[in-house]
């Protein structure tokens, strides 16, 4: 059973923090062990950085099309994100055959689990 992620920010991580410890001795008192992992948080986009990026994708959409057709903004997002990820030198994804085999599906990045950064 996993309880929760918490994270910690200046301001209440005295409190969050005991909030996590009384849950952890749920499972303690149950003679479970707990797993308790500390890392740094990167918080995903802001929600202005995911309404910009929209907007963007939608006025490409609107504006220049791509080999030679108009694609959609969320085709525009892939496009987009694909680049990113070449030039960081980040992994893209695979393309695979679809279940029926008629098209190729691409498993690219999601932009969800993008950060800030």
């Amino acid at each position: 059973m996993n309880l929760g992620t918490f994270i910690l920010r200046g301001g209440d991580a005295r409190d969050r923090m005991a909030t996590a410890w009384k849950y952890a001795c749920q499972f303690l008192e149950l003679g479970q062990d707990v797993c308790v992992t500390v890392k740094q948080h990167k918080p995903n986009r802001s929600l202005d950085q995911n309404a910009l990026f929209h907007s963007i994708c939608g006025e490409l959409a609107q504006k220049k099309q791509w080999a030679g057709r108009w694609i959609d903004s969320e085709g525009w997002k892939r496009l987009l994100v694909d680049c990113w990820a070449r030039e960081s030198q980040r992994q893209q994804g695979d393309v695979v055959p679809s279940l029926d085999g008629a098209s190729v599906v691409n498993l690219s990045i999601q932009t969800r689990r993008m950060t800030v950064g």
